[in-house]
């Protein structure tokens, strides 16, 4: 197994090596070629598929875990549109800025560069596969990706449509990568490459990237959880709030930028905290609220030390009144994962000041934290989420994936 899965990154590295050549348009080809693959190959790609459903079945997995592991047909279909999508996105490599001249006589500047081999770990989403080999070739890198065991089957069979896409344009197949080994010591071989390997996106529960960032010798991206925060402003307009937090609650509870916490300025409370519980509550939305919270919403059950802080991820927000801003701010400090905090208010003042003094990696005034996405932010597509601040800070798209080296234009010139 160790010596299969060196064998494996040492072919990515020397892959990442021919994808400094490839241009533009050899990128933009491949990935239009893969989309027309995945079409023409769909018959087999749900066939094996079905395999990791039969197995999941018989496993006992939930319908929840079943859905995320089903290639339907929208699922294939989101694939296929994201590789054109991706493939209609600016080409980050290559792009030079801040070239200055220097009293030497030599222009300095930066130029961006792939980052190498990005080594991917993941669960039950074989949509992912696709998603993060799109961005990485585009962004010039090889990718190496575990995924989990239940997916095993459909990862293969999609990394073989993938892999003879690149070899038909004469790209070296070793470009895209999936491992084939289930074993979890796969893992453990793979975050000890530090030679071969430049950085490792975990994606999945907190405990798989606790454990990947425990026992990696890589750069690990990291993102724990998102504990997203909402808070309402004395000066709100409480009609929008109420919008605000039906939608970062209740149109998907089970990601990460879903509401988790809502906080109330005290002068509002006893006028907002009806009007919005009764639209949570309507949408079967648990209320778990502070002595203060169940004083103006008795219905709503008492919270618990821990429900601050907790990432949900189903029907349920956590409530509580704060006395001013101070307080909103402290306790999102306190609590936050920082993924993304939101301010409803009207006041410019206190905006600016939530803006800057928050630490997340994504602050928002009057709008859902649902919008905390890299789709919605315009990056196209994105490969995860950071909460970590090196090298990337909020979603990761195409330039995340890259990074700048110096250039330097001389003309003769030697240092005195």
């Amino acid at each position: 197994m160790k010596e299969q899965i060196i064998s494996m990154a040492e072919k990515a590295r020397q892959a990442a090596r021919g994808m400094l050549a490839m241009t533009t348009a050899s990128k933009n080809n491949v990935l239009l070629n893969m989309a027309h693959a995945l079409e023409k190959q769909k018959d087999f790609i749900c066939r094996e598929n079905e395999k990791d459903l039969a197995a999941g079945r018989e496993k006992g997995l939930s319908g929840a875990m079943l859905d995320r592991l089903t290639l339907s047909d929208k699922v294939m279909n989101s694939m296929m549109n994201g590789l054109r999508e991706v493939a209609a996105l600016p080409d980050p490599v290559g792009e030079i800025t801040e070239m200055v001249k220097r009293p030497s006589g030599i222009a300095v500047g930066r130029m961006r560069i792939p980052l190498g081999v990005i080594g991917m770990i993941y669960e039950s989403r074989p949509n992912v596969t696709v998603d993060a080999a799109a961005l990485c070739l585009k962004a010039g890198n090889a990718i190496l990706l575990r995924g989990g065991s239940e997916a095993i089957n459909s990862n293969l069979a999609l990394a073989k449509v993938l892999q003879e896409a690149l070899a038909a344009e004469n790209i070296d197949p070793a470009a895209i990568q999936v491992i084939p080994i289930t074993d979890r010591k796969a893992i453990n071989v793979m975050l000890g490459l530090e030679e071969d390997i430049d950085l490792i996106i975990p994606r999945g529960g907190e405990g798989l990237i606790r454990f990947v960032a425990e026992n990696s010798r890589i750069p690990v991206l990291k993102h724990y959880k998102g504990v997203c925060h909402a808070f309402v402003d004395d000066s709100a307009d409480l009609e929008m709030a109420t919008k605000i937090v039906m939608n970062g609650k209740t149109q998907r509870p089970g990601v990460c930028n879903a509401l988790e916490t809502l906080l109330v300025h005290e002068a509002v409370a006893e006028k907002f905290l009806p009007a919005v519980g009764q639209e949570l509550l309507k949408a079967g939305v648990e209320i778990r609220g502070c002595p203060k919270t169940r004083a103006i919403l008795p219905q709503c059950l008492a919270a618990a030390d821990d429900d601050w802080g907790r990432e949900f991820l189903e029907l349920i927000l956590a409530v509580k009144v704060v006395k001013d801003m101070d307080a909103a701010i402290d306790h999102i400090f306190k609590f936050c994962s920082q993924h993304t905090e939101t301010i409803v208010t009207e006041n410019y003042s206190n905006a600016q000041r939530f803006l800057r003094e928050i630490d997340s990696s994504t602050v928002m005034v009057n709008a859902s934290t649902r919008f905390s996405d890299g789709g919605e932010f315009g990056l196209g597509a994105e490969i995860g989420i950071s909460t970590t601040k090196l090298h990337a800070y909020g979603p990761m798209g195409l330039k995340e994936l890259t990074t700048r080296k110096f250039i330097v234009y001389g003309e003769g010139q030697i240092r005195a």
